[in-house]
């Protein structure tokens, strides 16, 4: 009788829930691990931060993604190290044995090193972060009300650091909170000296894009009053005082960094494997250098290619490019075809800004304003994994372009009631 082959897929991003769904139902056993029980959609994350969606709508329970699937089985916990000469993954719950497996871990924040910016500024790479965010900005608005007039301006200013899509959409959220919902929401304070500042290190916001889509969308933040500072690099932050690079100092109590990612370790991978920005070196078909039967996808992995000499760009669309390349790979390995090498096909890239501001950017052309916009919103619905969830998006955003407002603005605060005397499950 032939034996099932088990592959082990670490990370339920977007591409390790691509190659779940590609080889669901297929002759593998497949088991994946992840330290939440949900998918994430991480470029819709903002939106929470800034109460324009709830947490739920950009989150998926992955027991519900597989509830049919006759081979995926799912596994909740933390990956510990990974012993490649054995082939046996270690985790918070168990020791698993694999035939293949798959990292999918993604990155997290790169603070470059500066533990008190770690310290002290807000990251936002999780739902649990954004929801932490969410609940400091709203904070900061009640604060407001009763704060000293020597911390008023410090309250005011909002620093984003980092000038890809995550933070100039968040700086871009921000200014409609100023505009259109905080004047209705405190009509006894005045936020005309709310501040919304957005630093970049290089010379442009939105780098990576056109021409066009990087001086539209300066202009676009510029025009909802964003103060927009490019070449600048922030040296250091006390929780209270911005330290330029170049000397100049904010003042700010509220600081969101979204300057850079990096990869998520796992302990047993050779350093050899290792590469710039924490990155797994992986050939054509995703496999690791030197080592046999352990991939990497997404994020994570470096693929140098003639078209791509130093890896492919870290978004989302590359994640599942590889996923679906890998899930075809294991396919073909069952049948003992030849495999084909990855060959990534730019769709192109997209941002919002604010209300009918966009600008998106296709293989041939690029264009902005209220066609970009709707473009934007129709592909992020697309992408979104379920019916309910696509429903729910779609109404919220409709309520929100009629009236600018929304009804989320409710901080969550965390209980402080312990439960520590409760032992862990395997434990019992």
């Amino acid at each position: 009788m032939k034996t099932r082959k088990r592959i082990v897929i670490v990370g339920a991003g977007f591409g390790g829930l691509q190659l779940a769904q590609d080889l669901e139902n297929t002759g593998y056993d497949i088991l994946l691990i992840d330290k939440n029980n949900y998918h994430q959609f991480q470029p819709l994350m903002y939106q929470v931060a800034t109460a324009r969606l709830e947490p739920a709508s950009i989150s998926f329970p992955l027991r519900k993604v597989f509830q049919h699937s006759k081979n995926v089985r799912i596994r909740i916990a933390e990956v510990l190290s990974v012993d490649t000469q054995n082939k046996i993954l270690r985790t918070s719950i168990d020791d698993f044995e694999y035939d293949y497996l798959v990292i999918a871990v993604g990155c997290t924040t790169n603070y470059f090193g500066n533990e008190a910016i770690e310290k002290f500024t807000f990251p936002m790479k999780s739902v649990p972060e954004a929801i932490q965010l969410r609940n400091r900005i709203l904070q900061t608005f009640e604060d407001t009300l009763i704060a000293a007039p020597e911390n008023i301006q410090p309250l005011m200013n909002f620093v984003v650091v980092g000038g890809g899509p995550t933070g100039v959409e968040l700086a871009g959220a921000l200014s409609e909170m100023k505009k259109n919902i905080l004047p209705r929401d405190y009509p006894d304070k005045d936020f005309s000296k709310l501040t919304i500042y957005l630093l970049e290190g290089s010379p442009f916001v939105l780098s990576p894009m056109s021409e066009d889509s990087r001086k539209m969308s300066r202009k676009y933040l510029e025009d909802l009053g964003v103060i927009v500072k490019t070449s600048t690099i922030v040296s250091h932050y006390d929780g209270r005082t911005v330290t330029l690079q170049n000397g100049e100092t904010i003042e700010a109590l509220n600081v969101i960094w979204a300057a850079g990612v990096t990869g998520n370790s796992i302990n047993g991978i050779p350093t050899e494997n290792i590469t710039r920005g924490n990155r797994f070196t992986v050939n054509r078909h995703n496999e690791l250098e030197k080592l046999k039967d352990v991939y990497a996808i997404g994020d994570i992995a470096w693929m140098p290619t003639p078209k791509y000499p130093n890896g492919h760009p870290q978004v989302a669309s590359v994640a599942i490019a590889h996923a679906k390349s890998l899930g075809k790979n294991f396919k073909k390995l069952e049948k003992n075809q030849p495999l084909v090498d990855f060959e990534y096909h730019d769709k192109g890239s997209m941002a919002t800004i604010g209300k009918r501001k966009a600008v998106v950017d296709l293989p041939k052309f690029s264009f902005q304003g209220r066609l970009a916009w709707f473009t934007w919103m129709f592909v992020h619905l697309m992408l979104i994994l379920s019916v309910k969830n696509k429903l729910s998006i779609f109404i919220t955003w409709m309520y929100s372009y009629f009236n600018n407002d929304s009804t989320l603005r409710v901080l969550l605060k965390p209980t402080n009631k312990k439960v520590d005397n409760i032992p862990p499950a395997k434990l019992l």
